[in-house]
């Protein structure tokens, strides 16, 4: 083997090109079971962020159910999820231009089956004996949000199949509902709802109602739940029992409605929920009446398992993975989506019977040689509560990695913290080519999973309780400071990044923490009273807990809020943002951009056209990627390779 070459810390060439980023790589998710056909969700770049419907058959062949223009996607809570239906070969989907649903059969051209209307719907399934889909439905009529003070109107609505204009509300009256489940016979109902200012991983409550011949639900009555409770992912075993998660004990675990009482399964400290961020999101399925194949978090980590119901034996299945999502299953067969750190996320298919595992989608065909991935270091660090008190914080460092490249003698690697969106989100240790193309260049990455991120128990979720732009902070900020302390990286060079609610993390430690060197926001929030005010309904009241009370409060958003401190933030950042954006609005980051270049501190802006929450588009995910490693390389005095464009940095060109 060649001796490598010598270069600084950022300038590094490597095969990990947002190019080969972009064109290699697929969104894959939402994967559904009709007997012998699987389908599932690809967002594809290339094709200005399309949702592809794929049905593979079962002789491995697949086919695009959905044509361009269509696009499978609903914007109900905005973030969607749960857009498909499939039902003996029969497809239903919302579709993003206009948000109807449409059929197709067979691969015939989609037709719309509601009207033209201000609704939306997602989360459905179809009631085969009525012959409707039952969904959640929003409505955004002028007319009907006037009367609700402004805020559509979430119900679970029946949409007939033979025509769609003809809608029945089967419930309504609160503020959110999701994941209605039909019995096996027909005769129940479930769903999850809550109110403001409570979000569904705060609180929220369990029904079941009964239903009559004609649809109609009857005696309803609560379940599980309530405002200090979470539910997750109601479902009904083959023989008609209720299963559910629950974090009652502080810990999402799986129960039973047996006997006029909730079962637990198995109690563990671990977590069999998510939080509901989108609709459709599954950590378990059936495969007999009893028994059932999960997934759950423990100390960061993922794990498939089976679980007996009748012994509560829960046997691990061994598989080269080690992140999970997207559970779905049917006899003697799951489907899931897998990644490791050195895999990249994939749709996979299990036989329970053979452990015999076939890879039916990658999200990327890129081969990549192990020994130019960094491999990533599970890390506990100290750092504090509000009142000081010290605690423990999680994340996951990787070093700097090339095999063709060494930094000069005595040099430490610039450290570029992550931090995630929700805040309630989490990362895991699959394989990420975004991360790795920082590494492959000389960058070490942390990707911190601060205090109130999903993973590790009600108790840390809660820890950002009135406390955001506070415990999230001080996290990223305590976790760059160990990595110095242990002298991995540059004390000089540490920057942070994030996206949405990670953006108003890096914006915060930005300006109210003198730790970071430069920083990059991502769509993220500047302006937490702008948010509660502005913002869609799903979010509308998040901030009451995460903030406090608006605008009985005011003096905390302010007092937390980058743009009322501008004079506080002295280092360079980078903003980029979807103009189309209804989470957070172009002008969160222009109010930002306009102050801090007239303050005087170096500043670029990237604002995309035709972008929402989160990048989809091919070119502007490149764009994006390739300019935030052009704006470093200014910053901290490297010269990327590569032949990049330009960035235009305010105060300081």
């Amino acid at each position: 083997m060649s001796k490598p070459h010598v270069a600084p810390y950022g300038a590094w060439t490597s095969p990990i090109t947002s190019d080969l980023i972009v064109s290699a790589t697929v969104r894959v998710s939402s994967a559904m079971l009709d007997n012998d056909t699987v389908y599932w969700l690809e967002g594809r770049p290339t094709e200005g962020g399309r949702y592809v419907i794929v049905k593979r058959m079962p002789d491995g062949c697949t086919v695009d159910v959905n044509p361009p223009p269509t696009n499978a996607r609903t914007r109900v809570h905005e973030y969607g999820g749960g857009a498909v239906i499939v039902c003996d070969d029969t497809v239903y989907f919302s579709n993003f231009s206009d948000q109807r649903l449409y059929r197709t059969v067979a691969g015939a051209v989609p037709k719309p089956i509601t009207p033209d209307a201000e609704l939306r719907y997602a989360n459905g399934l179809v009631d085969r004996r009525r012959d409707r889909i039952i969904c959640v439905r929003e409505d955004h009529r002028e007319a009907t949000t006037r009367h609700h003070g402004g805020e559509a109107v979430n119900t679970i609505a029946a949409i007939s199949l033979s025509d769609g204009a003809e809608q029945q509300i089967l419930v309504a009256g609160n503020d959110f509902y999701a994941s209605p489940q039909l019995s096996p016979d027909g005769s129940r109902l479930a769903w999850l709802t809550w109110n403001h200012p409570n979000m569904p991983w705060d609180g929220c409550e369990l029904w079941v109602a009964e239903m009559d011949d004609k649809g109609v639900c009857a005696d309803a009555r609560m379940m599980a739940g309530g405002d200090s409770e979470s539910i997750f992912q109601p479902t009904w075993s083959p023989d008609g029992v209720l299963t559910f998660v629950s974090d009652r004990s502080g810990w999402w675990n799986l129960y039973r409605w047996e006997d006029g009482t909730a079962r637990c399964l198995v109690e563990m400290e671990a977590e069999f929920g998510l939080p509901q961020w989108v609709f459709g999101l599954s950590t378990y399925a059936y495969t007999s009446p009893t028994s059932i194949v999960c997934m759950y978090t423990q100390d960061g980590i993922d794990h498939l398992a089976t679980l007996d119901i009748v012994t509560g034996a829960r046997t691990v299945i061994d598989t080269p993975y080690t992140s999970f999502s997207g559970v779905v299953a049917d006899a003697g067969r799951v489907t899931f989506n897998g990644g490791s750190p050195e895999l990249p996320w994939a749709l996979l298919a299990l036989d329970l019977a053979t452990g015999q595992m076939e890879i039916l989608r990658r999200t990327t065909d890129l081969t990549l040689d192990p020994g130019t991935l960094s491999t990533p270091e599970s890390i506990t660090f100290p750092s504090t509560h509000t009142d000081g008190t010290e605690r423990p914080a999680f994340g996951l460092f990787y070093p700097p990695h090339s095999q063709e490249f060494t930094a000069p003698e005595g040099e430490k690697p610039p450290l570029l913290v992550f931090s995630h969106g929700g805040p309630t989100g989490s990362t895991d240790s699959a394989l990420s080519l975004s991360i790795q193309y920082w590494t492959s260049r000389g960058f070490a990455v942390l990707d911190v999973n601060y205090g109130g991120s999903t993973g590790y128990g009600r108790e840390y979720r809660n820890l950002l309780r009135d406390a955001w732009g506070i415990i999230d902070v001080d996290d990223c900020v305590n976790g760059a400071r160990y990595l110095v302390s242990r002298g991995d990286v540059d004390r000089n060079r540490l920057a942070i990044r994030g996206g949405s609610a990670g953006g108003y993390t890096t914006l915060s430690a930005l300006t109210f923490r003198d730790v970071f060197h430069a920083g990059a926001s991502h769509y993220g929030v500047s302006d937490l009273g702008a948010l509660a005010r502005d913002t869609h309904k799903f979010e509308s009241r998040y901030l009451d807990r995460l903030v406090g009370p608006y605008p009985e409060r005011v003096d905390i958003y302010i007092e937390r809020s980058p743009i009322y401190h501008v004079a506080r933030l002295n280092c360079p950042v980078i903003f980029f943002q979807g103009l189309e954006d209804r989470v957070v609005p172009p002008a969160q980051a222009e109010s930002m951009v306009t102050a801090l270049e007239k303050k005087g501190t170096p500043v670029a802006y990237l604002p995309f056209e035709g972008e929402q929450h989160g990048f989809r588009r091919a070119e502007h995910i490149k764009r994006a990627l390739d300019a935030e490693l052009v704006f470093y390389g200014r910053i901290f005095g490297f010269t990327p390779v590569g032949g990049l464009d330009p960035v235009t940095i305010k105060n300081l060109d």
